[in-house]
C-alpha cells in the first residue's frame, strides 16, 4: 500500500429493530437522496457494526470454526463475523414500505442490532448485484439459494457462537 488514507464516515441513518419490525430512519440531510426509490422490492444496506469497534475486534484476521460444518480456522474475510478490520456489514432487505417526507423506510427484516448506524443504502439491482451460479465451498453449500428461502432456515444450527 503507497499511502495509508484517513477514511471519515459520516453516518446517513440509523437501524431501528423494534418488536420484530424493522426500518431505517434516515437523517434530515439525506431525505432528498431517497428518491426514486420507489418500485425498488430490496435494498443493499451498508450498516455499521457498532459493538465491534474496540482494538481487539479489529485487529481480527482470522475466525476459529466460526461455522459447525467449515473449516476449523477460516480468515475474516470468509466470513460475515462482526469482527473485521472495518465493522461494515451489507445487509439486503426486502421493502415494505417508503415515507420519504420522513426518512423512513420499513423493511422485512435486517440482521443489524437497534441503534446500529446507517452508512450508505443502494437498489438492489439484479443485472448487477445477481450471480446466476455462485460458487460457494462444500461447507456451506447446503446453505439456502435465496434470501428468500434462507428466512426458513435453521441458521442456529450453522454458526458456533
Amino acid at each position: 500500500m503507497q499511502n495509508a488514507t484517513h477514511l471519515t464516515l459520516s453516518p446517513i441513518g440509523v437501524v431501528r429493530a423494534e418488536s420484530g419490525a424493522f426500518r431505517l430512519e434516515v437523517a434530515p440531510p439525506y431525505r432528498p437522496a431517497l428518491a426514486g426509490l420507489e418500485g425498488f422490492s430490496h435494498l443493499q444496506i451498508l450498516w455499521w457494526f457498532s459493538g465491534c469497534e474496540d482494538a481487539r475486534s479489529r485487529a481480527s484476521r482470522t475466525e476459529e470454526a466460526p461455522y459447525r460444518c467449515g473449516p476449523a480456522l477460516l480468515g475474516t474475510f470468509a466470513t460475515r463475523s462482526p469482527q473485521r478490520p472495518n465493522p461494515i456489514a451489507l445487509s439486503c432487505a426486502g421493502v415494505l414500505g417508503i415515507d420519504r417526507e420522513r426518512g423512513v423506510l420499513a423493511l422485512d427484516y435486517l440482521d443489524a442490532e437497534d441503534g446500529s448506524p446507517v452508512l450508505d443504502i443502494k437498489p438492489y439491482l439484479p443485472s448487477l448485484d445477481r450471480v446466476a451460479t455462485p460458487g460457494v465451498p462444500g461447507w456451506c453449500a447446503h446453505w439456502p439459494a435465496s434470501v428468500e428461502e434462507s428466512g426458513d432456515f435453521d441458521w442456529g444450527a450453522e454458526f458456533s457462537f
